[in-house]
């Protein structure tokens, strides 16, 4: 049988040709994809779906919608100017220079990572410059939805009163100038990259960010109404588990996608992964248990979540038993916070953090810093670190100097986010009222929105008292939940 002569459409499979250039890999490439598209799905829809449902049922739509908005706002954004202050040129130590991501010739190039070729003290190349086998565009993709999420962790914080118009102000203000520079500081080439602070996956970048970043705005926003906090049942427990599982098998690209390549290190980080939180879950799950004599569902959710956090600075970077140990300490460490402590502390009771985004992701996420420090295998770390030798303390050496690394990094990412985040929302309430009003406060969805999540009075008529009796969200029979969210 004669071969078929190269067409137009078998060009586009040939390597050495525009579409496959010889740097590419496919592998490499197909699984940045899929990263990029797990990552993706944890928000959309993923936390839109718990988020909906975890709040009070006046706040589902509002809720849903503000992780809705930022996904796409972050989009925008990062491919006009904050992809390159989070990896291209050097600004500043802690910042790259803004420029757009959206020419063909810069996209279709091979990734490039221009500030992370890592020297020797007397100039010599000690590891070369990040460069994947793949195009740029991919690169981009995957460091959005990194991005994006981080904003939509953050709003856990602030929901169920946060004016939805200053939350379209604050995405963008807070991406430009808080997620960029803890990206380019520890990923992007930035100085505690190269002084070999290690955040494998995003433990600091992302969630001690988000968590504290939360925390502040959640102070200048102020607290939710007495009524919605004293009772704030979630309106879905299963479409919440539903988005919560989206979250937890989400994040095989989350973890595993960080190597920038389809490798070893890609598998110990998704096996990893999968250790710490079911670890976690099933400790936060039993201290429920012994204390509370119920074992409460949105808890295993958030132990579920405080484990996927706490691994994700060590995932690929940890042998197995240490991600048990992460695990345990996971589910023990934030829920003796978020239950004993919170309730002890006035400072914590004063500022409302609606989901507790303060214990679940930046306890959490500090926690999985200082313990990656503690565990960090050698022969893992030479992997994918651009330090050579670097090690955790339980393996001698420099390791004991890695603790306090990874300590000066933390505070470097919380000092940061306290303070800008504070200017941000300090400058966007001298436009914009960061607060719902009380009217809107008080009625919810219809009001922000004017839809509402479920239309139960029928065909989407919307609830009328003197029609429809009792609204559901103030029914007395149905006692609070002892669950984590309402605890906080």
């Amino acid at each position: 049988m004669a071969a078929v002569p190269p067409g137009p459409v078998l060009v586009a499979y040939q390597g050495g040709t525009p579409a496959v250039p010889v740097w590419l890999n496919k592998g490499d490439n197909a699984w940045q994809m899929i990263s990029a598209t797990l990552v993706g799905l944890q928000s959309v829809p993923g936390l839109v779906i718990l988020y909906g449902s975890i709040v009070k049922k006046k706040w589902a739509v509002n809720s849903a919608f503000m992780a809705l908005y930022a996904f796409a706002a972050v989009v925008i954004c990062w491919v006009i100017w904050a992809y390159r202050m989070s990896f291209g040129h050097k600004l500043l130590p802690f910042w790259g220079k803004a420029g757009p991501a959206l020419g063909q010739k810069f996209l279709v190039n091979q990734a490039l990572l221009p500030q992370t070729t890592q020297f020797y003290d007397n100039g010599r190349v000690e590891t070369a410059m990040l460069a994947p086998f793949y195009p740029m565009a991919s690169m981009v993709w995957f460091q959005c939805v990194f991005a994006a999420i981080t904003l939509i962790i953050l709003a856990g914080s602030v929901l169920g009163r946060m004016n939805i118009k200053a939350w379209m102000a604050f995405v963008p203000l807070w991406l430009t100038f808080c997620y960029t520079v803890g990206a380019f500081s520890l990923w992007g080439g930035g100085f505690l990259f190269h002084w070999g602070v290690m955040d494998y996956s995003g433990g600091y970048v992302i969630h001690l960010s988000s968590g504290i970043a939360g925390f502040s705005t959640a102070f200048w926003v102020g607290p939710r109404p007495k009524k919605d906090r004293e009772r704030f049942p979630p309106n879905n427990v299963l479409l919440m588990l539903a988005g919560a599982g989206l979250l937890w098998m989400g994040w095989a690209g989350f973890n595993g996608g960080d190597p920038y390549a389809a490798n070893v290190d890609s598998s110990m980080a998704v096996l990893n992964t999968n250790i710490c939180a079911a670890t976690s879950l099933l400790v936060w799950t039993w201290l429920d248990v012994i204390f509370f004599k119920k074992p409460s569902v949105i808890g295993a959710v958030q132990g579920m979540i405080t484990g996927l956090v706490c691994i994700t600075p060590g995932a690929g970077l940890v042998q197995g038993w240490a991600a048990i140990v992460m695990g345990i300490l996971s589910g023990s460490v934030p829920w003796f916070t978020m239950m004993i402590i919170h309730k002890r502390w006035t400072l914590l009771q004063h500022i409302d953090d609606t989901l507790g985004v303060f214990h679940t992701h930046a306890i959490a996420g500090l926690l999985g810093g200082v313990l990656t420090g503690l565990f960090a295998e050698p022969q893992l770390c030479a992997m994918f670190l651009p330090v050579t030798n670097s090690r955790g303390g339980v393996y001698g050496g420099s390791g004991g100097i890695q603790i306090l690394k990874q300590l000066a990094g933390g505070a470097f990412i919380i000092g940061w986010n306290l303070v800008v985040t504070s200017i941000i929302c300090v400058a966007i309430n001298l436009v914009i009222p960061l607060r719902m009003s009380e009217e809107q406060l008080s009625i919810g969805d219809d009001a922000v929105h004017g839809e509402e999540a479920y239309a139960l009075w029928g065909d989407g008529e919307k609830y009328d008292s003197t029609k429809h009796g009792m609204y559901s969200d103030d029914t007395s029979q149905n006692k609070a939940s002892t669950g984590a969210t309402q605890e906080v």
